[in-house]
Parts: structure tokens; C-alpha cells; sequence
């Protein structure tokens, strides 16, 4: 009973205080900067009240740099709770098995090869990871699938595109590759609500799939064989389960360039502050959002007046926690 409560009082908490800390933050960096804003101030220019310079520096930059980083993180921390529950593995993220960099590559082929513009990008992403995602998924399929096998080969498939990522990078003309190594960095800077809307709705309509797919995913984690006595289609529930992962993964990275370890750190953050995997998508989405929008704060604030990607941010944090998972798990062989 007690064990209940505690646990039922963390998810209380986790489900409570993540979308304050979003709100928290989102206020915060609508009125940091190098013109500090009141939130007074900022709550007149989102209503339309405050001066013509403040009503655009707020709604204009401000606003849609955090929306941008609250919908992909979300998007991200999604994405990673799915392929972490599919593949039973804390290391079975986008980032690791590389449909992310199957995005990216297909990006690069659109800047590089065809100067692709905003809608180009967003189309080119979301084939190159839906296509990497399948090369991998027909790689390992024997007689079905074991998440072993599907991470090892995902690990391979992404060693090759980081390969040819280089060789489109290093064989473009040099407006292309500043292009593609501006884009490559993962950033929000100079994020516009243009650059936002070819991604959104392939986003909402993909968050939604996955909180729709959520309860077969929680049966697929008892095995197939009880999943599938249960009445769920498990290889078709697997597929749409992959599909919805990629395309989150693929939209966010057709948005701000590759973001690397969001997918990875958001879904195990979101489980040991609620110690339990009810409402795991939810969480690991509103714990993605944070980590992202906390991150992307830090690289505007940290080595003023100089701008990082977030991308930098989210690997140095992201690489000290692989580091650590991996030795985790070492420990327990």
C-alpha cells in the first residue's frame, strides 16, 4: 500500500510540476535577452498591448523559438519513449539507431544536390528517415524481429549515412556546405513561425498516433506471444508504432537540424520521476520539451553575446549521460 502511494505521489508530482516548469521557462525566455523584459510586458505584447517594437521582438523572435523547442522536444522525448519500449532497451533511441541521421542525409541531398528550400527540407527528412527505417527494419527481420538484432543494425546503417554525410558535405560547393554545416549543428536561432508550420501538423498528427498506439505499446513490452493473446496485431502495431516514431524524429529534425540525445535522455528522466510507465508518452513528451527549451536557453545565455546551436548543448549533456548509462549497464552483466 505504501509502495502504491509513493508511487502514485511521484506520478501526481512528474504529471503536475513538467508542464509548470515548461510554463516557467517558456515565460522566462520570452523576457530574457539582451533587452530584458517585465512579464507584465510580455503578457501585453502576446494580447497585443505593448509597444510596436516589444509586440514584435516578443511574438515575432521570441515566441516562436519556444514553441519551436516545446513541440520538438516533445516530439523528440515521444520518439524516444517509443523505440526505448519497442526495442526494451535504454539504448534503443532515434539517435543511437540512426533514423535521425536518415533524415539528415536526405537533407543534405536536398541542400546539397538541389538547393531544396524550407518545404523541400521538411519532405526530404521525413522519406530519408521513413527509408532508413525500413532498410533496417527489412535487415532484421527473421521470421519477426528481435530488438537486439534491429539495434546492432540500426548502429551499422548509421555508421554508413555519417559516411556519405561527409562525403556530400566535402564534395559541395562551399555555399552548400555552410548551408549544410549551419544546419547540421542543430540550432533554433532565427527560428520564424514560416519555418515552423511544414512541420507542425505532421508532428500533431504523429504525437497523437503515439498517444493513441500507447496502451498496445504497453502490452508489445510483455512480449509478443502475451501481446498477441491479448488480441494485439503485433507486427502491424510494431510497424505503426516505428512509422510514428520516425516521423517525429524525422519532422523535428527537418525543423533545427539534427538535436542528438533529447530522444535518448527524455524517456528514462520521465520514468524515475514518475516510477511507473503509466502516461509514458505524455511524460517523456513534456520532459523532452523541457529538456530542449532548457537547453536552447543555455546556449543563448551562457557566452553572451554569442549564440550556440542547441544541438552543442544537448550532446555535452547528452554524451555524459550515455557514458554513464553504458556503465550502468556494464554492471549489471
Amino acid at each position: 500500500m505504501n509502495r502504491f502511494v509513493s508511487t502514485h505521489t511521484r506520478l501526481t508530482i512528474a504529471a503536475v510540476g513538467l508542464p509548470i516548469a515548461c510554463l516557467a521557462l517558456a515565460v522566462y525566455s520570452l523576457c530574457a535577452g539582451l533587452t530584458q523584459l517585465g512579464i507584465a510586458q510580455a503578457f501585453d505584447a502576446l494580447r497585443g498591448a505593448a509597444p510596436h517594437n516589444i509586440h514584435v521582438m516578443v511574438t515575432q523572435w521570441r515566441l516562436p523559438r519556444v514553441v519551436t523547442a516545446l513541440l520538438l522536444g516533445a516530439a523528440l522525448g515521444t520518439s524516444g519513449a517509443i523505440f526505448q519500449s519497442l526495442m526494451r532497451n535504454p539504448l534503443g533511441s532515434p539517435d543511437i539507431m540512426g533514423f535521425n541521421t536518415g533524415a539528415h542525409s536526405a537533407v543534405l541531398i536536398a541542400i546539397v544536390l538541389f538547393s531544396g528550400g524550407p518545404s523541400a527540407i521538411v519532405g526530404a527528412a521525413l522519406v530519408g528517415g521513413i527509408l532508413s527505417a525500413a532498410v533496417v527494419y527489412l535487415l532484421a527481420w527473421r521470421d519477426g524481429i528481435q530488438p537486439f538484432r534491429l539495434i546492432i543494425i540500426g548502429i551499422a546503417i548509421r555508421a554508413l549515412l555519417v559516411s556519405l554525410n561527409t562525403w556530400l558535405v566535402v564534395g559541395a560547393s562551399l555555399e552548400s556546405a555552410l548551408t549544410a554545416g549551419l544546419w547540421s549543428a542543430g540550432s533554433l536561432n532565427g527560428m520564424t513561425w514560416a519555418k515552423i508550420v511544414p512541420v507542425a501538423l505532421p508532428i500533431a498528427i504523429a504525437l497523437i498516433t503515439a498517444l493513441a498506439l500507447s496502451r498496445r505499446m504497453h502490452l508489445l513490452e510483455m512480449g509478443d506471444d502475451a501481446a498477441c493473446a491479448l488480441g494485439v496485431p503485433v507486427e502491424t502495431s510494431r510497424l505503426l508504432l516505428i512509422l510514428t516514431g520516425v516521423i517525429l524524429t524525422a519532422a523535428a529534425t527537418a525543423a533545427a537540424g539534427p538535436i542528438s540525445f533529447v530522444a535518448l535522455v527524455a524517456p528514462q528522466i520521465s520514468r524515475r520521476l514518475a516510477n511507473t510507465q503509466t502516461l509514458a508518452i505524455p511524460l517523456a513528451a513534456l520532459t523532452g520539451a523541457l529538456l530542449l527549451l532548457a537547453a536552447d536557453i543555455a546556449a543563448q545565455r551562457l557566452f553572451i553575446p554569442y549564440q550556440l546551436p542547441v544541438g552543442v548543448v544537448t550532446v555535452c549533456i547528452g554524451g555524459i549521460y550515455l557514458i554513464g548509462l553504458l556503465l550502468r549497464e556494464s554492471r549489471k552483466k
